[in-house]
Parts: C-alpha cells; structure tokens; sequence
C-alpha cells in the first residue's frame, strides 16, 4: 500500500474510533438514566474510555495529515480535522473537570447552619427510592471542609418577620431556574425544592428553614446531592444564587 493508501485508512480509523468514542460519552449517561448501570461506571470506565479513544483519533488524524495531506481532497481533510478537533476537546473537557473537582472539597452536603442543619422530610421517600447519600449531615469535620472552603455560605439574617421572609423565601424559590418546589410549610417555616442535572440528570435537594430572630427573621438554607462524595462546588453555588436572589427582598 502507498503513503497515499496509508493516510486514507489513517483518515478512516480516525473518525471511526472517534465514533466509537461519541457513543460511549452519550451511553455513559443513557446507562445511568435508565438504571442499566451505576454512574461509577459511566465516571470511571465510559468516559475514560471515550477520552481515550478520541485521542487515538485525534492521533490517527494528525499522522493522516502528515502522511498524505498533499494528496487529500476537501473531504479527507475535513475528516481528519473532525477527529482531531474532537480529541482535543474532550481531553479539555475532562482536563476542565478534573481541575474543578481539585479546586472544591470532597463533600456534597453545604449548608447555612452547620451546627443545626435545617432537616429534609418531603424528599425522603424519593431519596429512599434512588438510594440517595444519607441527610445525616457530617458533622464537625465536614463543617470544617465547608468553612474553610465556603466562607460566605452563611445565614440570612433580616428585619421582616419570619412570615414576610417565608412570602419571599417561596417566590424567589419558585424563580429559581430548574428549581422544583416539592414542599411548602408555613406553619413550620420550611421550603423543600429538588433540582435535577441536565446531562446525567442528578437529583440534589434543597431545605430553606425560615424561624423568628428577635423582631425579625432568619434564613438558613442546606443543599445535598443525591449521589456522590464531592458535588463540584454546585451546591455551595445553589445556595449563593439563591440567596443572592432573596437578599434584596428582605432588606
């Protein structure tokens, strides 16, 4: 076979093993979804593996290049560059993940008042049905991990009564995006929400417990994953854009 014949099978082998590895990353969370496997294995073999073979594409297609880039048409290099370009930017993708996951703690239970966690109870059962992490909360030691990680995850502390905090603690709530209200208490003071991940469609919890201080009121909110040890700083995010949201309303 001639060089020429060499760069097109290069062509070829790279944008096949690049399928291949497309496929992997869109079964890693179809298996999860649709309980087939557990996400483990979508995390720690599927997309490492779909990593991995978009590189061999990648590298298939730069050797193309090389080898017979003279000769291609439109077609071959267009090919070889679809390969290349997707190697690249999955290895980005799981170099961009790996470093946020360096960045944050190994822990996926935040909240406001960690010497009194505000309590989950409406979004048990479906914690129970998916086996959800425990809502023991952690904690002096996780606590610790959160401070110093997290230290502007903190109470909201306001002149409106506790009833005027609950009014406004549901509607910002309720404007949240992709926040699901599963429960509303007035009598108790407690607002429970779930929101769910768009791509492997993880399920994480949030408590708001609105209670008396003094003349007025305060806030406390704690947000959980479902699944996993570290949550990649999300739930401390949820609870900062919350309560950036309900802030200038008690003010």
């Amino acid at each position: 076979m001639d060089s020429s014949g060499w760069a097109d099978s290069l062509v070829w082998l790279g944008i096949g093993v690049t399928a291949v590895a497309l496929v992997l990353l869109a079964l890693a969370p179809a298996g999860w979804r649709l309980g087939l496997w557990h996400f483990r294995t979508s995390f720690f073999f599927l997309i490492p593996g779909s990593v991995l073979l978009a590189l061999v594409g990648a590298m298939a297609g730069v050797s193309a290049l090389f080898a017979g880039g003279k000769t291609f048409g439109p077609g071959e290099v267009t090919l070889a560059a679809i390969s290349i370009l997707v190697g690249i930017g999955l290895a980005a993708a799981l170099g961009q993940f790996k470093r946020a996951a360096d960045r944050v703690p190994r822990i996926h239970d935040i909240t406001t008042d960690t010497a009194n966690p505000p309590q989950f109870r409406a979004v048990l059962p479906a914690r129970q049905v998916e086996r959800a992490n425990p809502t023991d909360y952690g904690g002096a030691e996780i606590a610790k991990k959160q401070t110093a990680a997290y230290p502007d995850i903190v109470p909201l502390v306001s002149s409106r009564t506790s009833g005027v905090a609950f009014a406004k603690a549901l509607e910002a709530a309720d404007d949240m995006p992709g926040w699901r209200i599963v429960a509303q208490d007035p009598a108790m003071g407690q607002i429970e929400a779930t929101e769910t991940s768009r791509w492997f469609g993880f399920a994480d919890d949030i408590v708001i417990r609105i209670a008396a201080a003094g003349t007025g009121s305060r806030v406390d909110v704690r947000s959980t994953s479902r699944q996993g040890i570290s949550d990649l700083g999300v739930n401390a995010a949820r609870i900062r854009a919350f309560m950036a949201r309900l802030g200038p309303q008690l003010r």
